[in-house]
């Protein structure tokens, strides 16, 4: 049976083949009613993106190399997924070398692996600076994708900081004054920017920080901090939901009710936060769309295309659960 062809696909679905076009690349400024057309010839009859042909036109290889870091990570695994998905649909293969982000002697390896073949971009899950002055310093003169801060939607602040303020304001909010935090290891980027975005928001509130821990991600680590969580501190955030599912688990130990005695708010809102008991406020993080949209510059980089027409992902939100609650009254007023 003869492949499709976009113009297949723009006959079928009554629309230009340049609008079918815009429509695989991810552009957003397409009507539903159009959209929804073009996707029903998609399906109908079965198209998929010959890369192949792709390449015998343009000599260009469409296999793309991944750097991947920590995926059995709720955040970095969905990333990876989100750019998967994005680069199937565009007919990308990817190679997957999975590092230990902390160790450059690692990102070398791992990029030594996927050099040794014909790839069009390098996509990378640079959560450390180690990550980034590794690829850096290889000078690669192929298309690279590793931040994508410019894709959220337009703040005047730090868009990799606001996860941690919108923690401290949902505490401020809820009448916490004494609060305390546990961080992630400081050589990630997003655990630093986490931290001060939520310290600055704290001294902006008038909140007093009175105890810091460094975990690590894990649920052990946020259980471990459990053990050392001082009374005074009435609201807890976490620089992910793993740490703060392992320290309610601890508190739940030491006999320290959550959200009745102490408020506990993770970060990135992993699949599972919602049905722990009691259910995890936390700050909603588009992983997904961050992924996809890191993929879809990257290939608009290998195509020559408008990076200005690849689609925006969302900025992070508070969703508010059952693992906080207003603070006592005399906890308010402290």
């Amino acid at each position: 049976m003869k492949r499709a062809t976009i113009y297949d696909v723009a006959r079928l679905a009554g629309v230009s083949h340049q609008t079918v076009t815009r429509y695989l690349n991810g552009f957003e400024g397409i009507r539903p009613t159009t959209r929804e057309k073009v996707q029903a010839a998609l399906d109908e009859l079965n198209y998929r993106p010959n890369g192949a042909a792709r390449w015998l036109r343009s000599r260009q290889s469409n296999r793309i190399g991944i750097l991947a870091h920590r995926m059995e990570l709720s955040g970095p695994g969905r990333i990876v997924a989100g750019a998967t998905t994005a680069a199937r649909t565009r007919g990308y293969v990817l190679d997957i070398a999975s590092m230990n982000g902390e160790d450059g002697e690692s990102v070398d390896e791992a990029l030594n692996v996927i050099m040794e073949h014909q790839i069009a971009g390098v996509f990378a899950t640079a959560q450390t600076h180690v990550v980034r002055a590794a690829i850096e310093s290889r000078g690669l003169d192929i298309p690279i994708a590793m931040d994508s801060a410019e894709g959220l939607s337009s703040t005047s602040l730090n868009p990799r900081a606001l996860p941690g303020r919108l923690a401290a304001e949902h505490l401020a909010e809820l009448g916490h004054r004494r609060v305390a935090y546990v961080s992630g290891p400081p050589v990630w980027i997003a655990a630093n920017q986490r931290r001060q975005g939520f310290v600055e928001v704290a001294a902006e509130r008038g909140l007093q920080v009175v105890w810091e821990y460094e975990g690590d991600w894990s649920a052990g680590s946020g259980y471990r901090a459990a053990a050392e969580l001082p009374a005074e501190a009435t609201a807890v955030a976490l620089a992910n939901d793993s740490m703060a599912i392992g320290l309610i688990y601890g508190l739940a130990e030491r006999g320290i009710r959550v959200p009745d005695e102490v408020s506990v708010i993770g970060m990135d809102d992993a699949p599972e936060s919602r049905f722990h008991l009691p259910p995890l406020s936390t700050i909603r993080l588009d992983f997904e769309g961050e992924g996809a949209y890191l993929m879809n510059m990257l290939i608009a980089k290998i195509e020559g295309g408008d990076i200005g027409e690849v689609p925006r992902y969302h900025l992070p939100e508070l969703v508010a659960r059952g693992s906080t609650a207003v603070a006592q009254p005399a906890d308010a007023s402290r």
